[in-house]
């Protein structure tokens, strides 16, 4: 006879881990505090996404909590106002999503098309806790996609302002909570280690042995809880086959409490407690303090103007450029050729054929009709067209897409200096140790043996090394900002730094277009000027906007149709009247003897003349070549004919090859060339033309006037007014990379003196206990001042 006996199950839920007091639901061997958590198990399991809890113990979140009601976003007009992008396929949503945590909330969020198959692609930002979803709303309504969300314990935090906003406030109380756990363990632990460093007197040393138990219980907390985040990070590095940084410093933490615990145990040591908790408190810091630059650095560049480009505002019937951030709702634009819509808005006038390539990855063209809404990131293909702003710009947005590597058409390998030094650091610091260790056992001296091994695994802990290149790099990122030069991430720092071989483009780079000065030789009436400006008030080119500000005239006319074909000219109808605009073999005539950037025009096919560009070169050219020459390869590759080539030759070192009459596919084909003999080599264009050539090259700077040439195959954006200082950044870029070579070599210097010691089996507490935090505060202040140092030393503060 049996009996029934209701009993506590203390397992934790194996979803969430949270404890379970009641009768616990099973399945498949697992124990579950409710229903909720049972379902979003068996629907992982059913969708065989079983991997999910491999990555971290009880991964998800509980769902005690009662369903919750999201039927208001079945309505069209609130729907509307989240959504990032919607055509007739597809929708693009941002979520913020508060309960992301861990690698397995990556994993999760990352394969939810494995959950539903309308959902096509999913992107996590870890660090703002962000998802980007792109699904098929057709199959899948913006509703159903949240209570997906919610159903597998990922609830989104919907407000009708920006969801990027809402994504800014940074939750580090995790981190703060660690640290002060860390602190207080250093604090105590080392008030406790007072008496063993400066001696004890009779009276202390009989509770020697009650100190060192303290200092170990201080340790433990130190271990499990503040240092937890290096020991996962380096269990998911191994598991992957790869070393990064936090493989020794976990090793090193684990050896100095395994150490600890020996000696305080078995009554032959104080113990290095205190070395264990200063060595994660101080580490945290250097965490904490890296987080809130990022978080800084990245707000600036989001709210403040970040991009150096102008949109085109239409006042009055008069096209005049003003920047993104002062763009208001309600504003009407003019967006041409090839350039991006900076914000969501509706089509007024003219043909809209848009291109979303760099939001959804697909290239097709899609038509709008008038009255339908256009969204931000894509990018007018055809004639210039007129709309009206219904959303602020969200300059984090077009951030994103700038970033969005997978829209490059070219992989670039970069291998940083804190990558390089990784793959070896472990590796070398391991050998020393067991040789050290193997020496003392030869020798016959097993406990020499042991503290050789543990003190080089503890006094060479690469926590300086680790931080040197974040606060290096994200120093010298604010540095570029300000002087608005605008760097997509800090790795592309030290790949300008690598660069050896520069090449530039000439129209609209080298030569500014505020200072040109433009002549028409030939015959053009009334009604032909009007019909030629309108044809070239539709493309973004610096030739095309000087030709609109040399006719002056007082209206536009539409058009039947508009080509413009990259490095060649503009095909268009306006009305009955078909016109050619751009090189002589465009438009069908021989080669003439004009000087300097010659565009012809044809109207119905006749030849009616050609305008020439007197270009004034950018202010400081010569200064910069000087500068440049003599650390670098110097190009030129040019869409425009050779008539500047004896002032260009004059400017550019003799060495130097001055290319003209080049296709944007020609430039590209001359960048790998180059790229084949080994050099590093980094192009600078105007974005248009040039597009190609800047995601070819190793490092592709856009340089940028009052256009909108935002383009998301580049690696940086200049401001034409920032031209001259392009010398200084380079020297200033390789500065940074040398702050973190000497801070490394610092670290090194600190690790020989400790490493001298710790192989003798000599190494004493005290000793790390001064070495250590010495170490890192030294690496911390010296990348600091030094970046700023240089920065003043080049005049870019």
């Amino acid at each position: 006879m049996s009996e029934t006996v209701n009993t506590v199950v203390e397992e934790g839920c194996f979803h969430c881990g949270d404890k379970v007091e009641e009768a616990p639901f099973l399945l498949d061997g697992h124990t579950f505090c409710c229903l909720g958590c049972q379902t979003v198990y068996q629907v992982l399991h059913d969708s065989n996404m079983q991997n999910y809890y491999k990555y971290n113990t009880h991964p998800g979140r509980s769902q005690k909590k009662k369903g919750i009601d999201v039927s208001y976003l079945d309505e069209p007009n609130i729907a509307a106002k989240l959504v990032d992008f919607k055509d007739d396929h597809i929708a693009v949503m941002t979520f913020y999503i508060p309960v992301i945590h861990c690698s397995s909330c990556i994993w999760l969020l990352e394969h939810l098309y494995k959950l539903n198959p309308a959902v096509v692609t999913s992107q996590v930002d870890f660090m703002k806790k962000q998802a980007t979803i792109t699904f098929k709303h057709n199959e899948l309504s913006l509703r159903g996609l949240v209570e997906l969300l919610i159903h597998i314990g990922y609830e989104p935090k919907i407000t009708l302002q920006d969801v990027v906003k809402e994504g800014k406030k940074v939750n580090q109380n995790g981190l703060v909570a660690k640290i002060a756990v860390a602190g207080f363990c250093f604090g105590n632990s080392m008030m406790l280690s007072f008496p063993e460093y400066f001696g004890m007197a009779d009276f202390e040393k009989q509770y020697a042995s009650v100190f060192g138990y303290l200092n170990l219980a201080f340790a433990v907390p130190t271990l499990l809880y503040s240092a937890s985040d290096y020991f996962k990070s380096a269990w998911m590095s191994l598991k992957q086959k790869r070393l990064n940084l936090d493989v020794p410093l976990a090793l090193g933490i684990f050896i100095i409490f395994i150490r600890t615990a020996f000696e305080v145990l078995t009554k032959t040591g104080p113990g290095f407690a205190d070395t264990l908790c200063s060595l994660v408190f101080f580490i945290l810091i250097g965490k904490w303090v890296q987080q809130r630059t990022y978080y800084h650095i990245s707000f600036e560049r989001d709210y403040r103007s970040y991009f150096p480009v102008a949109v085109t505002r239409i006042e009055n019937n008069v096209d005049r450029p003003v920047q993104l951030s002062d763009l208001k709702v309600g504003d009407r634009i003019l967006v041409r050729n090839n350039e991006i819509i900076p914000a969501d808005s509706i089509l007024l006038n003219g043909q809209a054929s848009i291109d979303f390539s760099f939001v959804t990855g697909e290239s097709r063209a899609v038509e709008k009709i008038l009255g339908e809404v256009i969204y931000a990131g894509g990018r007018q293909v055809g004639e210039a067209i007129e709309l009206e702003v219904v959303k602020p710009v969200s300059q984090s947005y077009l951030t994103k897409l700038w970033n969005n590597e997978s829209f490059k058409q070219y992989e670039k390998q970069f291998d940083t200096f804190i990558g390089f030094i990784s793959k070896y650091f472990t590796i070398g610091l391991v050998a020393i140790a067991v040789v050290a260790c193997g020496f003392w056992l030869v020798g016959g001296d097993s406990m020499k043996a042991w503290g050789a091994f543990t003190a080089v695994l503890i006094i060479a802990c690469p926590c300086a090394l680790a931080l040197s290149s974040p606060f290096t790099l994200s120093a010298a990122l604010s540095i570029f900002d300000r002087n608005k030069f605008y760097i997509k991430n800090t790795a592309a720092i030290e790949e300008m730094a690598a660069i050896d071989c520069i090449v530039f483009d000439k129209t609209g780079t080298i030569s500014s277009p505020r200072s040109s000065s433009m002549f028409f030789e030939g015959q053009l009436s009334g009604a032909e000027k009007i019909a030629v400006a309108s044809v070239c008030r539709n493309s973004g080119h610096p030739l095309s906007r000087e030709i609109v500000k040399w006719m002056n005239v007082s209206s536009f006319q539409e058009l039947s149709s508009f080509e413009e074909i990259a490095g060649q000219g503009m095909r268009a109808q306006v009305g009955e009247v078909s016109i050619l605009v751009g090189s002589a073999s465009f438009v069908g005539v021989k080669q003439g003897s004009a000087d300097g950037s010659v565009v012809y025009v044809s109207i119905d096919g006749e030849v009616k003349g050609f305008f020439t560009l007197e270009q004034s070169w950018r202010v400081g050219l010569v200064d910069v070549v000087n500068d440049l020459k003599e650390g670098y390869d110097l190009h030129l590759i040019s869409g425009d004919n050779e008539r500047r080539m004896d002032a260009l030759k004059l400017i550019f070192p003799k060495e130097s090859s001055l290319l003209f009459n080049q296709s944007p596919g020609e430039k590209l084909l001359e960048i790998e060339a180059w790229q084949d003999k080994g050099k590093q080599v980094c192009m600078l264009g105007d974005g248009l033309n040039d597009a190609g050539a800047l995601r070819k090259a190793d490092l592709g700077i856009a340089v940028s006037d009052d256009i909108n040439n935002f383009s998301p195959g580049c690696d940086a954006i200049l401001d034409g007014d920032s031209f001259a200082k392009l010398p200084k950044f380079f020297a200033f870029a390789k500065d940074a990379v040398k702050v973190i070579h000497l801070s490394f070599a610092i670290s090194l210097t600190y690790n020989v003196v400790g490493l001298s010691f710790a192989v003798q089996g000599t190494m004493s507490p005290l000793f790390a206990a001064i070495l250590m935090p010495i170490s890192t505060v030294t690496i911390i202040s010296f990348t600091s001042l030094s970046t700023r140092w240089l920065a003043k030393r080049r005049k870019l503060v």
